[in-house]
C-alpha cells in the first residue's frame, strides 16, 4: 500500500456546502472523516446524514469516527473557561486512551485521500488538529498536515 504524504484538515464553519465541496475537490479529497462526538449542525447540509448524502453525489465518501470527537465534558469546559491549553491537555489525554480510533482513523488515511472534518474554521482552535498530530505520530514517516 502506497503511504499517504499528506492529511488534510477542513472546519465547514462559515462556508456554505458548495464552497465546502469546492475546498475538498481543491484538494483532491475522496473521503471525508468526521471527527464530530455528535455530527449534528444547525447549519443546513452539515448533520450527518445530509452531509454523508451530498458528499456521496460527488465521489467523496463519508466516515464518521464518534470516539475521535471532544467529549462534551472537554467542550463545556472550554466554553466556561475558554482555557485552550487545558482544553488540548484533556483532549490529547482522552485521544490517548482511544488509540483503536485513531488506528482506525490512520486506515483510512491509507486507503485514501482523507480529509479530517470537524465544525471550527481554525484548526488551533479545534480539536481535529490535534487528532492529526496523534495520526502523525502514528505514521512516523513525516506525514504532512494540510489544512483547507
Amino acid at each position: 500500500m502506497e503511504r499517504p504524504i499528506a492529511l488534510f484538515t477542513i472546519g465547514y464553519e462559515g462556508s456554505d456546502m458548495d464552497s465546502f465541496i469546492a475546498r475538498l475537490e481543491q484538494s483532491q479529497i475522496n473521503r471525508v472523516v468526521d471527527v464530530r462526538e455528535i455530527p449534528l449542525s444547525r447549519k443546513p447540509g452539515f448533520s450527518k446524514t445530509s452531509l454523508r448524502e451530498k458528499l456521496e453525489e460527488e465521489g467523496i465518501e463519508y466516515v464518521h469516527i464518534q470516539r475521535l470527537g471532544s467529549p462534551k465534558a472537554i467542550r463545556n469546559k472550554l466554553k466556561e473557561d475558554e482555557d485552550y491549553n487545558s482544553f488540548f491537555q484533556s483532549c490529547s489525554t482522552y485521544l490517548n486512551d482511544n488509540y483503536l480510533a485513531i488506528e482506525e482513523a490512520y486506515r483510512h488515511v491509507l486507503e485514501a485521500n482523507c480529509c479530517l472534518m470537524c465544525f471550527e474554521r481554525r484548526p488551533n482552535k479545534c480539536h481535529r488538529s490535534l487528532v492529526a498530530e496523534k495520526i502523525r505520530e502514528r505514521d512516523g514517516n513525516g506525514l504532512r498536515i494540510v489544512n483547507i
